[in-house]
């Protein structure tokens, strides 16, 4: 093979990991890091563990998704577009799965184990859960047990206070109900029924919006310092938000109710980032 083939692969591999998300929710855990103190090294290494565990989540959703995203014609995804072999998909995942564990240990015994069980509960996902009613339940666990690993990690090893935990548990929760409204119907055409696909593209964009004004009232009631202009301000500018993007997305193909359910969520990152201090 070549080195422009070498390159190729290499290219279309890093798209099949998801790397939007995989980064942001990593880049997420490390800004967490430095919030509570974890320090430069500590940051680094909190990085790297999560992004193993993304990398992983992203390459095995590709190589267990690739006869279903080849029967619904997905040529983003370069595994079903047939630009990557199943087979180096799969080993990528495996890799990176491995990787993680020791990768999370350097934040020790108690707070890695919590990143490994993260991951895990997001494998669960993909090969098994996304397929019936508690398709949101990994999502809950990983998002809730995310914030847990970087704080536990900290000098110390402090215990997460409960209402960082709850709002990661919320935010994920949230998560999995807008990642899947742009392609319920690509889903449900390949025998994939979670939670949203049962309640529908409204229902599900509404319970995205619930579960994310949720998380920024934990979050103005828990988080100690914030000022209190943002405990006021920031779940009315988040419910602006939230219903805009639910009138504009009745329209027909519109993104707007997605759209509006990430605005929310973006918020509430910031939020939650501010509140970690």
């Amino acid at each position: 093979m070549s080195t422009v083939d070498n390159r190729s692969v290499v290219a279309d591999l890093v798209r099949s990991c998801h790397p939007q998300p995989a980064f942001a929710v990593s880049a997420m855990a490390a800004l967490l890091a430095i919030a509570v103190g974890r320090g430069p090294l500590g940051t680094v290494a909190v990085f790297a563990a999560v992004l193993a565990g993304q990398l992983s989540v992203g390459w095995s959703n590709d190589w267990l998704d690739a006869d279903r995203d080849a029967a619904t014609g997905r040529r983003d995804k370069p595994v079903a577009a047939g630009l990557v072999p199943v087979r180096v998909v799969r080993a990528a995942a495996v890799a990176a799965l491995l990787a993680a564990v020791p990768l999370s240990l350097l934040s020790g015994v108690v707070a890695g184990s919590l990143h490994v069980a993260a991951v895990l509960s997001a494998w669960s996902y993909n090969l098994w859960l996304k397929f019936t009613a508690l398709s949101a339940l990994p999502y809950v666990v990983s998002f809730g047990l995310l914030p847990a690993f970087v704080v536990t990690g900290a000098p110390g090893h402090p215990a997460p206070p409960v209402w960082l935990v709850l709002t990661g548990a919320l935010l994920g929760a949230a998560a999995h109900f807008a990642n899947v409204l742009p392609d319920l119907a690509d889903d449900l055409a390949t025998g994939v029924r979670g939670l949203p696909h049962r309640l529908g593209h409204s229902a599900s964009a509404l319970t995205a919006l619930v579960l994310l004004l949720g998380a920024s009232i934990v979050l103005v009631v828990g988080a100690p310092g914030l000022p209190a202009a943002v405990r006021v301000g920031a779940p009315a500018v988040g419910l602006g938000a939230g219903v805009a993007g639910l009138l504009l997305g009745r329209r027909g193909g519109s993104r707007a109710a997605f759209t509006g359910v990430i605005s929310v969520a973006a918020l509430d990152v910031l939020l939650l980032l501010l509140g970690a201090r």
